[in-house]
């Protein structure tokens, strides 16, 4: 283990919102009781980018906000709150205008304008815009049109349609200064990034640690620590190894099953929060057997999701009745969980023409591996023939985008708990994450109308049909939402779990 040195060098959408300290922080810099503590955090993996523009990940998104900030922040509820914006303002159904902090500087020293807005989401937009490739996080910002400047401390956005979701997607974007990504490059701004944030980054391997050292200029106060690291530790076994021994002082993705060999311990806390990833079993649509509904459905009846978070997730899960997490918008509350039936599973496999089952490969990555072979164990009760294979996930999704593959054990975020960011790339006809194949005019048709209409009650009545169609033709064995689970130093103050696990640490303090 690396040691740190000290020388670490959804509210009304429509209205205005005034000032307040990003992520609820109600401190200054001047105020602000700091220490010289340095922290170390452990992590599951490394890092994909430095360039905030320039990644679709997680994890390196719940490290970078340490480093950056974005227009709006969300706290622990989810709810929008003001950061680099004061407040904004719906003025037409295509056009948002913000008011920009006045005291906001990069770490450089240099104020934020709102030139720097602009030249950040312009960066994303424009095709092939950052060294040449197009920027993955686009597929974010699909509704907007472009980014237009008022005056120093004004922005507006024009989107292309009304897109009632603007204010949840813009958590997700970053801002970057404008002077010195132009000056550095593509290249020199993914190798030493500059952001807004309450850390500033002072060197990185992506694959082993990231460091960073308190901004005393913050706009919402000066952190409390001085020095903040995150190293990469794959196991979770090393990871509670390192928190014991005081290696890292926070850690996070424990299993529930390793959290309770940390529960017992006095000088630790271990903490959890409802989760914002929806866990599933993708069945390949276009291919026999689950070209048939009837099958589907069975497996749906086959295995038992309640037994799975019982006996595995020691019930720090909740059951879904359907493909949306329990609390995102637009739940259809109606769609009650498939039962736990093998018998009926039977029969509706008799009926569909396999009566003595069929042979199947339920691939997965390591993360999910024991809830895959939790569900071939219950499948193989009612005469399917099941195996599991654990792969890299970079090496499968090409085979799942392409259909070769017959069943995937996967999970997919929904930080925004809006349907847009979920239902869409799931469900609509070949988008980004359609693991299964799936492909219904109708439900095609929903989702860009929901993406779109403005009318709350409109919007959820488009998004229930869309749910009931899905449950009912059945692409996925709908599973649960995990709660995150962290443990950390009872020394370690001021810090708690995220529901999408962005590891904030910037009220984080280390008493004596």
């Amino acid at each position: 283990m690396l040691a740190l040195g000290m020388a670490v060098g959804c509210s009304n959408t429509t209205g205005s919102k005034s000032a307040e300290k990003p992520n609820g922080s109600s401190s200054s810099a001047s105020t602000n009781a700091k220490d010289n503590a340095s922290v170390l955090v452990g992590i599951k993996g490394p890092l994909l980018s430095l360039d905030p523009a320039n990644y679709r990940d997680r994890l390196t998104e719940s490290v970078l906000r340490n480093v950056f900030d974005g227009l709006v922040t969300t706290d622990e509820k989810g709810v929008i709150k003001p950061a680099i914006a004061e407040s904004w303002e719906n003025t037409t159904p295509t056009e948002w205008v913000f008011k920009l902090r006045k005291d906001v500087k990069f770490h450089d020293e240099t104020a934020l304008k709102a030139e720097d807005v602009k030249y950040t989401f312009d960066r994303i937009l424009k095709e092939n815009g950052i060294d040449g490739k197009t920027s993955p996080r686009k597929g974010l910002l699909e509704g907007v049109k472009e980014v237009q400047i008022v005056d120093d401390y004004t922005i507006k956005f024009v989107l292309n349609n009304p897109w009632p979701i603007l204010l949840t997607m813009l958590p997700l974007q970053q801002i970057i200064p404008k002077a010195y990504a132009e000056k550095v490059g593509d290249k020199g701004l993914s190798e030493k990034p500059i952001g807004a944030g309450p850390f500033k980054l002072v060197k990185a391997k992506l694959d082993e640690r990231v460091e960073m050292v308190r901004f005393d200029d913050y706009y919402g106060g000066a952190p409390k620590i001085k020095n903040l690291a995150f190293d990469v530790i794959p196991e979770s076994s090393s990871r509670i190894g390192a928190l014991k021994a005081g290696e890292v002082q926070r850690i996070h993705d424990l299993s529930a099953s390793l959290s309770k060999t940390l529960m017992n311990d006095p000088s630790l806390d271990v903490k959890t929060v409802e989760g914002t990833r929806v866990y599933m079993l993708q069945m390949n649509v276009q291919k026999p057997p689950f070209d048939n509904v009837k099958v589907r459905q069975a497996m749906n009846h086959a295995i038992n999701m309640d037994s799975i978070i019982d006996k595995i997730l020691n019930n720090y899960a909740t059951r879904l009745a359907g493909p949306m997490l329990s609390n995102a918008f637009a739940l259809d509350t109606s769609l009650k969980p498939y039962e736990y039936n093998p018998a009926k599973a039977k029969e509706l496999l008799a009926e569909a023409g396999y009566p003595k089952g069929f042979q199947l490969v339920i691939d997965s990555d390591a993360n999910n591996k024991e809830v895959a072979e939790a569900a071939a164990a219950q499948l193989r009760d009612i005469g399917v023939e099941a195996s599991t294979r654990i792969w890299d996930i970079g090496v499968l999704k090409p085979m799942l985008l392409k259909g070769e593959r017959q069943m995937f054990m996967g999970d997919w975020g929904n930080s925004t708990l809006d349907p847009f960011d979920f239902l869409n790339p799931n469900f609509i006809s070949k988008d980004r994450a359609n693991y299964s194949q799936y492909s219904n005019a109708r439900v095609d048709e929903l989702l860009k109308l929901g993406s779109t209409e403005i009318d709350t009650e409109k919007r959820k009545t488009i998004y229930k049909e869309a749910q009931q169609i899905i449950y009912k033709e059945a692409p996925w064995v709908f599973g649960f939402s995990k709660k995150e689970i962290e443990a950390g130093a009872k020394t370690l103050q001021g810090w708690a779990p995220m529901p999408d696990g962005s590891l904030y640490m910037s009220k984080a303090s280390v008493t004596k």
